[in-house]
This record gives structure tokens, sequence and C-alpha cells, in this order.
């Protein structure tokens, strides 16, 4: 049996019913708000697949270990939730993979964030270990303003005792965000805005861009590196001097373990919704 849990019904979640619907799978579709574990899950089995929509990240993980300990198979597994919701797990595990992002730096005090922050030089980008939807990202452009971020984020709680700052990269404009399923792009879109955060949560526009083998391949590597079977990997542009010359390179600046796609749909018309739940039905443990 096929399971979608789910904490806010949105318009992904919607389609991902009607798309099972339609494709004759026999489906469980639950708020997760109206049940306790274990006493309303014994109907979910060993060899069932599971995809887990709760908004929220803790949720989200809590569920899919809860389901794996009974054999079911969640999308996305607990592991590649767990390492797409900390972007400084997901920075560290590109770097190994020799996967090009923009430099980052890591720190454990206001005193080092901005002693990162001058390593990397002005202007940075402060942003929480854990988040999404562009929320509480800081671009900062003097000491001042960041010795200012770096005691506020101080006293922010224990969330925000570790300080993930990153190179601000001039990106044109807009940037990429390519839907994976199953390890290949479903779509690909341009996200334009006049912001320098460029989520279509904060109004940026999409439009469908064109694949190139560079992009492909960069996506692919990217997919194989952090698993799992549903991800948003966001792409954009940076000049690089190489042999004297500035040169452009594509960069993966943030992958997402649990993405909302409507701004996919609309940009391109793919219906990711189904092609999520013909992957999950054909998934076995």
């Amino acid at each position: 049996m096929l399971h979608i849990f789910y904490s806010r019904l949105r318009m992904e979640e919607k389609s991902l019913l009607k798309a099972a619907q339609a494709l004759g799978v026999s489906v469980d579709f639950r708020d997760v708000g109206d049940l306790v574990w274990p006493d309303d899950f014994e109907d979910v089995t060993k060899g069932d697949v599971a995809l887990c929509r709760c908004v929220s990240q803790t949720q989200n993980i809590a569920l899919t270990q809860l389901l794996e300990g009974k054999g079911v198979r969640a999308v996305n597994p607990s592991g590649a939730m767990s390492l797409c919701g900390d972007k400084i797990a997901t920075a560290a595990l590109l770097d190994k993979e020799g996967i090009p992002q923009p430099a980052w730096r890591v720190a454990a005090s206001p005193e080092a964030a901005v002693k990162a922050a001058e390593s990397l030089g002005y202007p940075v980008v402060f942003k929480p270990a854990v988040g999404s939807w562009g929320r509480l990202l800081a671009k900062v452009s003097d000491r001042e303003a960041c010795e200012a971020i770096a005691e506020h984020k101080f006293h922010m709680g224990p969330a925000h005792s570790v300080y993930f700052v990153q190179q601000y990269v001039e990106k044109g404009g807009f940037d990429l965000r390519a839907v994976m399923i199953g390890g290949k792009t479903a779509t690909l879109m341009k996200r334009s805005s006049e912001h320098w955060i460029t989520n279509t949560a904060r109004g940026a526009t999409p439009e469908p861009y064109p694949m190139d083998d560079v992009l492909e391949n960069l996506l692919n590597r990217t997919a194989k590196a952090i698993g799992g079977d549903f991800l948003a990997v966001d792409v954009f542009k940076m000049k690089e001097k190489m042999k004297g010359k500035l040169k452009e390179k594509w960069v993966v600046n943030e992958v997402n373990g649990q993405p909302e796609f409507h701004g996919s749909v609309a940009a391109t018309g793919t219906d990711v919704g189904k092609l999520m739940v013909e992957h999950a039905i054909g998934l076995k443990l």
C-alpha cells in the first residue's frame, strides 16, 4: 500500500492524491496531526511505501524513523532527510565529493563568526543550519553589521549556536531549481528576482530553463552524493578566476530533501505528483 502523510494540505499533497487515484493505486491519505503512534498505524505494514510530507523537518524525520522501524520504505529515507535538513552536513558532503559550491565557514561563537566572515571577505551570507523558504538569511556587508548579526543569533537559542557563513555570490538576479526524482532531473526552472533571495516563496518569478551537459552532470553528481528519492537542487553561476581570466561556472547552493514543487509545475507543466507516485510504487525494500 502507498501511504501519504501530511501536516498541511497544500497543492503538492492534493496532486499526489490525485495522481495515486488516477493510477489506481491503493492509497492511505492522512493528516499526522490526527494520529498517535503506534495506535493509529496498525494498517501500516512491512513492505509498504510512505510519502512523508510534513511541513516540519523534525516531524518528517521522526515519522520516517518510526515507519522504517516497521519495515516501511519512506520517501525520502530518514538519512537523506536529515542530511538535507542540515546545511553544514550538506556542505561538508559536497566538499568531500568535490562538488562545487560557494566558499563557506562554520563557527561556534560570535567572535569566531566575525572572524569567519572576514576570512571569506564581505559581503557574506549568514544562514541557519536548519531552515527553508529563505527565512532567517542575512546578507552582511561590513564588520559592524556582522558583529550585530552574530550577537543576535547568539541569543536566539541552541539552534543558532553554530554559525554557518557562506560567501555571497552575485548571481545575476536568478538561480535554477532542479527537481530530481530517483536520481534523475524531472524539472528544471529559472527563478528570477530583483531581491538577492530568489525563492519562489519570497516572490521570485519561475520559468522553464533548458538543460545542458554541464548542468546535467553537476545535478547527477549531487543526487548521487546525497541519495534519497526526491530532491530539489538549487544552483547558480559564479565567476572564478582561472589562468588570469574570469570564467563562470555552475555551483550548488543548497539541496532540499522535502521540497514544495508547485513552482516547478507552474513553470514547466510537468506533473511532478504523478512522477513521484510512479517512482514510489516502484520502490522495493
